[in-house]
């Protein structure tokens, strides 16, 4: 069930209260000094939300400030979330699932994007036509994103599995860089690296899939939310804020991912006609997505075959804070 979003004012206030009485007889905890948030190329949102200072902003009054760190993949900003190095991070939905079910305590709060750049490329010239066409292939992946989970799941699709290919394991940016030297054979790549490959190095999309396309996860540390709640909800009304801004302002999307990414205009307009912001609660259609996802990563042996997918899902997807 969703619960009410108080008013700013009210959370605020909320806060101080909490301080000094505690929740249910427990010691009173008192609010963090800083929050850390993660922001990435992967999360127009979060830019935004960066750059205009919504968050600073309410936090403002209450004495709490906002600390940015860069993650370059969903497997990082997990890294972060288990390290406690940040609060809250960005992934790709099904990234936060096998974070979740290798023993990350992190709860998905929060939707930011639905992107379809996601994508399995090629090289300028290469003779590959399907999924089918990599087997026997060197393929350049990030472990534990979404674009590796694509990929596996896109195998099964075509009747293989990840031991009929070679993944070559690298960090999206140097995958891109593996494709354009004719290191790798394809590339399971995510934008807006995937339109950079393509207007720059000439490399080529050939497998996109609508029913694969996954969804940005907003990801909060369990024990971060358990003890501060009126600072998830702030947040997230802060994240409302800018994703409404975002589809307002296009042009200061696109800017905010030229400065930081250091693409060119045209690479990035490309990738924002793969990002939708429409939509920014967690409900049925993503847990589906998230459930499929899981079970055809177990079916994989990506994930353990006792491991309870749908327990696992509920236990990550948190709609207790949805605005």
């Amino acid at each position: 069930m969703t619960r009410f979003l108080p008013s700013r004012r009210a959370v605020l206030g909320g806060i101080s209260a909490l301080t000094l009485t505690g929740i249910a007889g427990r010691p009173a905890l008192a609010a963090p000094k800083q929050i850390t948030l993660d922001y990435a190329t992967y999360n127009p949102v979060g830019l935004i939300l960066k750059d205009k200072g919504f968050l600073e902003e309410a936090l403002a009054p209450q004495g709490i400030t906002v600390r940015w760190v860069q993650t370059l993949g969903s497997n990082k900003a997990l890294e972060f979330l288990n390290a406690g190095s940040i609060d809250f991070g960005s992934t790709y939905a099904a990234a936060s699932l096998l974070g979740r079910i290798n023993g990350n305590p992190v709860k998905a709060i929060y939707v930011y994007t639905r992107p379809n750049g996601v994508a399995l490329l090629r090289p300028k010239g290469s003779d590959i036509q399907t999924v089918a066409d990599l087997k026997g292939k060197r393929v350049a992946v990030t472990r534990g994103t979404d674009p590796h989970i694509f990929l596996i799941r896109a195998l099964a699709k075509a009747g293989l599995g990840q031991n009929d290919i070679e993944s070559v394991l690298l960090q999206h940016p140097d995958g891109r860089s593996a494709l354009a030297r004719g290191q790798v054979d394809a590339w399971s790549g995510l934008d807006p690296l995937t339109a950079a490959a393509e207007l720059e190095d000439g490399s080529e999309i050939f497998y996109q899939d609508p029913e694969l396309a996954t969804w940005g996860f907003l990801n909060v540390r369990e024990s971060f939310a358990q003890e501060n709640p009126e600072l998830v909800r702030i947040v997230l009304e802060s994240y409302e804020k800018a994703r409404l801004h975002a589809i307002a302002h296009p042009d200061e999307v696109q800017a905010s991912l030229v400065k930081l990414s250091k693409l060119p205009d045209p690479i990035i307009a490309r990738q924002l006609t793969r990002e939708d912001f429409t939509q920014s609660r967690i409900g049925d259609t993503q847990r589906s997505f998230v459930i499929d996802a899981g079970k055809a990563l177990q079916q994989a042996g990506v994930i353990a075959p006792e491991a309870d997918v749908e327990a696992t899902v509920t236990a990550l997807i948190d709609t207790g804070y949805s605005i």
